[in-house]
């Protein structure tokens, strides 16, 4: 799955790297590792990825692979 996502030169876009995340929050493809979703959540959102910011907040507000964090 992680070869389909990858530029040529081996760097994964940001949504590339979104919809990782997106994959390892609902087990498609991977094993179910929601630890693993937020990292790639996280690489996206440093890049400026809208979409990967939303997901992060979700995942702190849920307590979703990291500890729950209102602030």
């Amino acid at each position: 799955l992680r070869g389909l996502l990858e530029r040529p030169c081996g760097r994964y876009t940001p949504i590339a790297q979104r919809n990782l995340g997106v994959c390892y929050v609902h087990g498609t493809g991977v094993d179910q590792d929601h630890a693993e979703a937020m990292r790639w959540f996280r690489l996206a959102a440093d890049q400026g990825d809208a979409g990967a910011q939303y997901n992060l907040a979700l995942c702190y507000e849920i307590g979703d692979g990291v500890e729950q964090d209102h602030t």
